[in-house]
């Protein structure tokens, strides 16, 4: 293997991320960083009190977190339950698992998430009403390669034949 495909998180800087009281987090994109193509693996950091992203599902894309040190808890369809060190979670892609993860415990949450890169990739955010369609690059990947990166309320439907 080719030392070009390795790589440590100490060699990465950290991109910092917040949006208002309820979201920041810490994020090395270590699949990236490795020359990973169709696997993206991202280590994040939050806050107590905080979340990394909104309430989401991807229907593209399957994701899956293992926490490394702290505690929270994760929101998953229409369940919660409380997660820590060890414990590892899916995600796969559909509606059914929308999915959050929120730092409940006294502690910064560390964790792993990987991820299928499936482009183009259609998020949904039921606490927001909202729909995400992002192409030619998928979420978590080079923005500068997205062809398409757009978000709407659900509310903008229109129908098949507008406009045609």
């Amino acid at each position: 293997m080719s030392q070009s495909h390795r790589v440590h998180p100490d060699e990465l800087e950290w991109r910092e991320q917040s949006h208002g009281e309820r979201f920041a987090s810490r994020r090395k994109q270590l699949g990236k960083a490795a020359g990973a193509q169709r696997l993206g693996c991202s280590l994040f950091e939050v806050p107590v009190g905080r979340a990394a992203f909104p309430f989401h599902a991807h229907l593209g894309n399957e994701e899956a977190l293992y926490i490394l040190s702290g505690s929270g808890e994760v929101r998953h369809g229409e369940s919660r339950y409380p997660v820590g060190a060890g414990h590892f979670v899916a995600f796969p892609a559909g509606v059914e698992h929308a999915h959050q993860v929120i730092n409940t415990g006294t502690e910064v949450l560390r964790y792993l998430v990987v991820s299928t890169m499936n482009a183009p990739d259609v998020m949904l955010y039921p606490d927001s009403d909202k729909i995400g369609v992002m192409g030619g690059e998928a979420p978590g990947g080079d923005a500068s390669k997205r062809t398409l990166n757009v978000f709407l309320p659900l509310s903008a439907e229109v129908g098949y034949w507008e406009g045609e």
